[in-house]
């Protein structure tokens, strides 16, 4: 099953489909498969491709709809397969449906391919209709001991929260499901080829923004080809309250996609303030009025639905570091939601102008440092041909008692008492020079005293703007030291 061009990225997601579809053969009993992932993230054309590959049925359930009218729309969708006139005006009950669907799909797949049924959106008719996982665990355990019902049926939304319950505790389908995907944003580079940004200073700034998600692409008016295009690329879409990612109304689908969040206005007063620099419960809770307990319960749903991160120091036991994981979402508390009665009067070039500072220092430099820490994850155990990788890729801080300072480490990579990889990001405008060299080398000296091994340790420079010619004169001396611009970031 060849994956289509138009998917961007995706070979791992496509080959685990792939293999839940084919693998063992299309004889057996029923299999059942989750796909879960924030909006956006192109579950769907990956889902709907899968069923045009294989002719499988594909139904999508609608947020809002009564249980009778989400009834009828699956009942339709069985018949349209069918090329057959609806079922009737009272369409039956969902084990029926489900038995129906799975049959059509059985009776209608071309030969050498597996049945297959996909329900998109599944949160929505659970909703509506709890009892729906229990009728689906009630008609596997039935296929389990002989009934005949073959065919894969997969369960797609992006409520995380009601998908990931589904597989957890005693609920009905856990120990059924055989897959689980998960639907992460594309890495950056995947993100550059999507948008097909060749420019590496655009493409940062358009991840920085945007981040990796496929389902931004058609909503967005052109793409930037330099930095100067990119400015006016933001104003008119970004910050323009008339288009469909003005990041104020999309981040707000994003809480209203979680049934948790009933009341949004706390957790945009949250992520405001992690945005702004608040880090643990305690920060958050005094950035808002209140207590670290009266933000716990708020904090757990965002990292449940993958808007916030936690993130520890590796080499401090350090109460974990909390971060706005989506990029959209940063720039929108950051830089349009402190300006909204601006953008409503259509100000946006303004709003830009005055938001550089912040943009550069509150959005890329951070930004910057995660892309360092994805690239030394991600792609450098091939690229500096490390097969078995660096260990724990993160950041920390080490205190320097001589001479009385802590220093951060941007980017570290850690086995064990082992120190493979010691880094340091900037997305500075100035060039970065030797002293940046020299004051990894004194951590690594520093490290070397508290116990840790630095024999094979790589030091990693890593510069939005380049490097000095002095420095790059430097390194190329050295078998130990790498320098990563962003050209290099993105092309390898």
């Amino acid at each position: 099953m060849d994956k289509p061009d138009r998917i961007v990225g995706r070979d791992r997601q496509w080959g685990a489909v792939e293999r839940f579809l084919f693998d063992g053969g299309f004889d057996g009993p029923l299999r059942l498969g989750l796909v879960s992932g924030r909006r956006r993230t192109g579950k769907t054309q990956l889902l709907a491709e899968a069923c045009r590959e294989v002719g499988g049925l594909y139904t999508v359930c609608v947020q809002d709809e009564g249980d009778l009218a989400a009834r009828r729309r699956f009942a339709a969708d069985i018949s349209g397969h069918l090329l057959t006139t609806p079922m009737s005006a009272d369409p039956p009950d969902w084990e029926t449906l489900l038995r129906s669907a799975l049959e059509v799909a059985e009776r209608t797949t071309p030969r050498g391919r597996p049945p297959l049924v996909v329900i998109d959106e599944f949160p929505y008719a659970v909703a509506h209709a709890p009892e729906l996982p229990s009728i689906l665990q009630h008609l596997y355990d039935r296929v389990q001991r002989g009934s005949g019902l073959t065919g894969r049926l997969i369960l797609c939304g992006s409520a995380l929260s009601v998908m990931h319950e589904l597989l957890s505790g005693a609920k009905p389908l856990r120990g059924r499901v055989m897959l689980d995907l998960r639907m992460p944003p594309l890495d950056y580079r995947e993100a550059a080829h999507l948008w097909g940004i060749a420019d590496p200073q655009v493409a940062f700034r358009v991840h920085a923004t945007v981040g990796g998600i496929p389902g931004y692409r058609p909503l967005i008016l052109g793409t930037p080809r330099s930095v100067t295009e990119f400015d006016d690329w933001v104003t008119t879409n970004l910050l323009a309250v008339d288009f469909g990612v003005f990041t104020h109304s999309e981040v707000d689908h994003l809480l209203r996609e979680d049934p948790r969040i009933t009341s949004r206005a706390i957790y945009f007063d949250i992520l405001s303030a992690i945005a702004a620099g608040a880090h643990t419960p305690t920060a958050i809770g005094g950035a808002i009025g209140r207590d670290a307990n009266a933000v716990r319960y708020q904090l757990g749903v965002l990292e449940s639905a993958g808007y916030i991160s936690r993130a520890s120091d590796l080499l401090r036991a350090r109460k974990p570091t909390i971060t706005v994981a989506d990029p959209l979402i940063r720039f929108d508390r950051l830089i349009t939601a402190p300006h909204l009665g601006q953008l409503e009067f259509g100000r946006a070039a303004r709003v830009w102008a005055a938001a550089a500072p912040t943009f550069r220092s509150n959005i890329l430099g951070a930004h910057f440092e995660q892309l360092a820490r994805d690239w030394a994850g991600r792609f450098a155990p091939d690229e500096l041909n490390r097969p078995d990788g660096f260990g724990d890729i993160g950041f920390a801080t080490v205190q320097d008692n001589a001479g009385r300072a802590k220093h951060e480490i941007d980017v570290l990579g850690v086995s064990g008492r082992s120190i493979t990889l010691i880094g340091a990001a900037k997305a500075t405008l100035g060039r970065r020079g030797i002293a940046d060299l020299a004051r990894l080398d004194h951590i690594a000296g520093i490290l070397r005293t508290s116990d840790y091994d630095t024999a094979d340790s790589t030091i990693v420079l890593f510069a939005s703007s380049g490097f000095t010619s002095e420095l790059e004169q430097a390194a190329a001396h050295r078998r130990d030291v790498e320098l990563v611009d962003l050209d290099r970031l993105y092309g390898g």
